[in-house]
């Protein structure tokens, strides 16, 4: 189909160029008839009037007699150029819109094909800063995925990356449909509106009872909805937000350690146990800077295990149960529980609170 229309377009040319040069050719003529008509003493609307009567063929009566050589001419000329221009300006009118609508009717069709096709795919439901980042992690992982968008602007950004998109409310049953819920995989709702992601969550789980559901959150209450709803996974984009600031501020070192990459992968694998890696240091006044590493384990009660110690240039892999530590010692913890316990002897003496997290 492309094709096709790269060869009408080589043999008709352009629809816009056609339709732009026309245009020109008409609103010069135009220009020329009624400079024509004033040449001959006619007054400025006399003569409009004149031309707008030929060049449309109204033909109502002549505003002055044509009773010279000179005018004859003039308006059999405006006659000739103006009826053939006002002509083929249909033309091109007709051929721009039936071009626009065979490629949006063609388009959509070509789309649709390529999404029935689809099977254990993905379903994005909004195409905002987080729908676009979620779309471009799975595209490049392979991940074949429609995305379900109702802003026009929108969606040409979806095409313009190269995804399949459907234009319409995720809201709708319907568009689920057409987007292939039944053959999906998993389904991640991130509108801004938490309504809207409970209402999408409940018509998914309704539509496919198999698939798996990942809905974002903005209140905290919205939370036990979408869970209640059918959703698998609620994220809450604004705690994730507040924790990772929170981790920051009371985490500089492990923040840094994140920051280079080299405890990513350890995460990774230790957060599929249910355990987390932190370094933190052993500032003046925090509890853990007094105890040896055995009796900051007791105290932790289980909840954390030190697997290594940064002094200086020095660095003390499974230090000794009786190995004191001190004070600006970087202490690298697997955690096991993050209850305020551990998070005690990590930081100070008192508890912290950020947010809903404890520290």
């Amino acid at each position: 189909m492309r094709r096709f229309f790269a060869d009408a377009e080589s043999v008709l040319g352009s629809p816009v160029r056609n339709l732009v040069t026309i245009l020109l050719f008409v609103g010069t003529v135009m220009v020329l008839a009624t400079l024509a008509y004033m040449a001959a003493g006619w007054s400025f609307s006399d003569a409009s009037y004149m031309v707008l009567l030929t060049v449309y063929t109204v033909g109502y009566r002549e505003i002055r007699p044509i009773d010279t050589s000179y005018l004859h001419a003039v308006t059999v000329a405006t006659m000739v150029l103006g009826c053939t221009g006002m002509i083929l300006l249909t033309s091109a009118l007709v051929q721009f819109l039936t071009v626009l609508q065979l490629r949006q009717i063609f388009g959509a069709n070509r789309m649709q094909s390529r999404i029935d096709k689809l099977s254990g795919h993905a379903i994005i439901c909004g195409y905002g800063r987080i729908g676009v980042m979620l779309a471009h992690d799975l595209a490049k992982a392979g991940m074949p995925l429609v995305i379900i968008e109702r802003e026009p602007g929108r969606l040409a950004e979806i095409e313009a990356a190269g995804h399949l998109c459907i234009a319409g409310d995720a809201t709708d049953e319907d568009v689920l449909v057409t987007a292939g819920i039944a053959r999906a995989r998993v389904l991640a709702t991130v509108l801004p509106n938490d309504a809207a992601n409970v209402f999408i969550t409940l018509s998914a789980r309704n539509l496919n009872l198999e698939l798996e559901i990942i809905a974002r959150g903005e209140a905290p209450t919205t939370e036990r909805k979408l869970l209640r709803a059918g959703a698998h996974q609620v994220v809450m984009p604004t705690h994730i937000g507040a924790e990772r600031i929170a981790r920051m501020i009371l985490f500089p070192a492990s923040t840094d350690l994140a920051a280079n990459g080299r405890l990513d992968q350890a995460r990774r694998d230790l957060g599929e146990l249910g355990l987390d890696l932190e370094l933190v240091r052993a500032g003046e006044g925090a509890a853990m800077s007094s105890l040896t590493v055995g009796e900051a384990e007791r105290q932790g009660g289980g909840a954390f295990f030190i697997v290594q110690i940064r002094r200086g240039e020095e660095a003390i892999a499974r230090p000794a149960s009786d190995e004191r530590i001190q004070v600006g010692d970087e202490v690298m913890v697997l955690v096991r529980d993050s209850g305020a316990t551990a998070r005690k002897l990590f930081t100070t003496k008192a508890d912290n609170r950020v947010g809903r997290a404890r520290y």
